[in-house]
């Protein structure tokens, strides 16, 4: 692999491949500045199933990548001549996807003769938000929550140095709200209509349990399966003694209980490790309640908020290339072309 030499100075033109769930993403960011960022979701093909399905996944990838990355690169207006890096997501997600896209990385960064950033996927959910609001402070707290992940982060160092201090026993967030919403036969996914929904209902309507945050549970640690559970078991009841269900205040007071604990947990990580910020990503970041509670419970705790626009909590490529390029900036060593996709690469692990 050629030395690293960029064409603008410290400021690296990186090419990220994003696909490790359902979304093919490929994103151009120079340095901290996103140039394109396109995506092609394959959702719309697993939504009849209720989730996603890997195979389909795959397929989807394997037929997006080509054109995505030329949509990319008209977007950003630059040729591959002109790229300095490549980066890929190498964990964790879905063992196929993950192939599919770290394969098409390595052929592009041998064939451009450029070096390849192996990054993890939890990462790049944190680095994004350099894009939308500069550097990020050191340290900061992170709080990624999507259909996979519900974890609290120490960022030391986003190229470095990420700690895990909490994260899901059972259900992530995201899949808590997609079990619920096919519950009340709403489709998939399950956030965005939900969030809708519960702006028309009553979030105190219902008092469903707050998981984990007895005094002997662990402090940091979520679990929303047992939630998940008494929703179920509620509307169960009602259909039973011939009631309608009502679908919106359901949808709020579900909502509440999954963003209290959320944000409760965070806020305690903050203050417990005397952390002034804290940035929320990942795909349930696009909620509209976590967003407005966090920004109230971050103003009583004097903790700065940052939360990327709602196009870059999802997976996207923008958000592997943003951590790509700080990688190049830092002078990191790039991946071996011999790597291997990891599903459950753990965020300690910033590159492969």
């Amino acid at each position: 692999m050629a030395e690293l030499i960029t064409r603008s100075g410290n400021e690296p033109l990186v090419l990220g491949f994003e696909t490790s769930c359902d979304e093919t993403g490929i994103g151009i960011v120079r340095g901290e500045q996103m140039l394109a960022n396109e995506i092609a979701s394959s959702v719309d093909l697993h939504a009849r199933f209720g989730g996603v399905v890997p195979e389909v996944a795959s397929r989807a990838h394997l037929e997006a990548m080509v054109p995505t990355v030329q949509r990319a690169l008209r977007a950003a207006g630059v040729t591959l001549r002109d790229i300095d890096a490549v980066a890929v997501t190498g964990g964790p997600g879905l063992a196929g996807a993950l192939l599919v896209g770290t394969a098409a990385a390595k052929a592009y960064a041998l064939a451009i003769d450029k070096p390849l950033y192996a990054v993890n996927h939890l990462a790049a959910h944190v680095a994004v938000d350099i894009v939308e609001h500069g550097p990020l402070p050191e340290p900061t707290m992170a709080l990624l929550v999507s259909g996979g992940h519900s974890s609290i982060l120490q960022v030391d160092d986003i190229t470095s140095s990420i700690t895990p201090l909490g994260a899901t026993i059972d259900d992530a967030a995201g899949e808590a709200f997609d079990k619920v919403a096919r519950l009340l036969q709403l489709g998939f996914p399950g956030g965005p209509v939900i969030d809708r929904l519960a702006v028309d209902g009553d979030s105190a309507a219902i008092a469903f349990p707050r998981g984990l945050t007895g005094p002997g549970d662990a402090p940091l640690d979520f679990s929303f399966s047992g939630l998940k559970t008494a929703v179920a078991r509620w509307v169960e009841a009602k259909q039973r003694a011939g009631e309608p269900i009502p679908v919106a205040d359901v949808a709020a007071s579900f909502q509440e209980a999954v963003v209290d604990v959320l944000t409760m947990k965070t806020i305690k990580a903050c203050v417990e490790r005397g952390v002034e910020h804290l940035q929320i990503g990942g795909g349930v970041a696009a909620n509209s309640r976590l967003r407005a509670m966090a920004q109230q419970r971050c103003d009583k705790a004097g903790i700065g908020l940052r939360v990327p626009r709602a196009g870059l909590c999802t997976d996207n490529g923008a958000m592997v290339a943003a951590l790509g390029a700080r990688l190049v900036a830092a002078g990191a060593a790039p991946s071996q072309l011999n790597f291997s996709a990891t599903s459950y690469l753990p965020v300690e692990m910033i590159t492969l």
